[in-house]
């Protein structure tokens, strides 16, 4: 940026010192031109002496050299001022530019052909003004759309829950075997609301914290390995496999507890869009540079459209709240800020009934 600024700089002021000399050169010839015009017509032309004109030109003619220094040096003088206005006049078309940056009006910049490198960067800074107010409202609107919906669920598990004790509490001569059935029904409903309210501080947390990276020394193989072990009740309740694929004892400097958010992100996103029966894959690759996790999963292959929006804030590839699985929309959006913090890029695939979440973070 300070290069092509560097550039357009000097590009400015070659232009106007060219037009400065360009102008001075065209106000000398025209003077001179003017003079040997006069001379001239002075001698081809029949002079009687009582011609108006006549006392004027013979008074230029015998003060020749006062006329041309004075004309000169008038024209040089009032070519100077207009050339020492024009960058004054420019900031004053760049200053009334950068008001229309930020009004609503989707009219684009327009500029002299001199400021043709101004109007195309402050042209793309609009673009993006506006882009990132539509995406900052869009996102504004996700997230309150995200709490009524919540607030809105948050009633039924409590309203189940609240109905099934009163009938414990009602019924005097329940059966065992249906009390064991309303305190199932009530422990479920329960959980569903505890995982409602979480979701709650999970987007207080996100708006009103910035993450910081403490980083340490971390065996991630064994962290993979605790990860899978601690998923392993998910997995068999949908029947799938979990084959992890890393070098053994491999070592990585990174900020353990968010690190392990990001994998718990991508696992319980394989575990609830796989196809009941099918297979989790986990694969860490390391080179010299850079580390490489992949979680593949087979499930129902995502659109192009919603693979391009899956990391932003409060964004649910299942819009229907009455997905269990379904959750505020943070997790991805979480995980990127996490993988880019270490210096590092997350991307997502999906084709064929195959989906797959790779990140890849240098070596620190």
């Amino acid at each position: 940026m300070n290069k092509e600024r560097n550039h357009f700089k000097r590009k400015l002021v070659w232009r106007l010192i060219a037009r400065f000399f360009a102008e001075i050169s065209i106000y000398t010839v025209g003077i001179i031109f003017l003079y040997f015009f006069i001379l001239i017509v002075k001698g081809f032309w029949i002079w009687r002496g009582d011609e108006w004109i006549y006392p004027l030109l013979h008074w230029l003619n015998d003060r020749f050299e006062l006329f041309l220094l004075f004309s000169l040096a008038a024209g040089y003088l009032i070519i100077l001022m207009r050339c020492l206005m024009k960058p004054v006049v420019y900031l004053e078309q760049i200053l009334g530019a950068i008001e229309q940056i930020y009004n609503e009006k989707e009219d684009l910049i327009q500029l002299p052909s001199n400021l043709k490198e101004v109007e195309q960067q402050m042209n793309h800074i609009k673009l993006n003004v506006a882009e990132s107010k539509r995406a900052a409202k869009e996102a504004e609107q996700r997230k309150n759309d995200l709490v009524v919906y919540l607030a809105h669920d948050l009633k039924t598990p409590l309203t189940s829950v609240i109905g099934y004790l009163t009938l414990l509490r009602d019924e005097g001569e329940i059966s065992p075997a249906l009390r064991e059935k309303y305190l199932s029904i009530s422990l479920d409903k329960a959980e569903r609301l505890e995982d409602l309210i979480n979701e709650f501080f999970e987007i207080t947390r996100f708006s009103l914290t910035s993450l910081t990276l403490e980083l340490s020394r971390v065996n991630l193989t064994r962290m993979l390995e605790q990860l899978v072990y601690e998923f392993k009740p998910m997995f068999e309740e949908k029947g799938l496999e979990c084959i992890l694929n890393a070098p053994p004892d491999f070592m990585m400097r990174m900020d353990v507890a968010k690190m392990q958010r990001v994998l718990d992100n991508l696992l319980k996103n394989a575990v609830n869009y796989s196809f009941e029966g099918g297979t989790i894959e986990i694969e860490a690759v390391a080179s010299e540079k850079e580390i490489t996790l992949t979680v593949l999963n087979h499930g129902n292959t995502i659109p192009k459209e919603k693979l391009e929006r899956i990391f932003e804030q409060f964004y649910r590839l299942d819009t229907a709240r009455t997905s269990k699985s379904g959750g505020a929309g943070l997790g991805l959006a979480i995980a990127k800020e996490i993988v880019e913090l270490h210096g590092g890029r997350i991307t997502a695939f999906s084709e064929n009934e195959v989906i797959q979440f790779q990140v890849v973070v240098p070596v620190l």
